[in-house]
């Protein structure tokens, strides 16, 4: 884990963000000597856990009956733009 500084941060936060996504870097941002700030690679999630959530909520009927409300109200634009 690499500490730097906000200024150090700012003026390099393109290659710090690369680094983060790139080699699973994790940087501890400073300001006057203090921590700050922590930037670390996101946790990601599999299909499995979004499975099980689903599951364990019970489904909102009222909002599917709304969404299916929604969704009949689409219409479909045509493009002037050719392909």
């Amino acid at each position: 884990m690499r500490e730097i500084t906000a200024t150090e941060a700012a003026r390099s936060f393109s290659a710090l963000l690369d680094s983060v996504e790139h080699e699973g870097e994790t940087f501890l941002i400073t300001r006057a000597g203090h921590t700050v700030a922590r930037i670390e690679p996101a946790l990601g999630t599999s299909g499995t856990a979004v499975k099980a959530l689903l599951r364990h909520y019970a489904p909102d009927l009222a909002w599917q009956q709304e969404l299916g409300e929604v969704h009949a109200l689409l219409t479909t634009e045509e493009s002037a733009w050719r392909d």
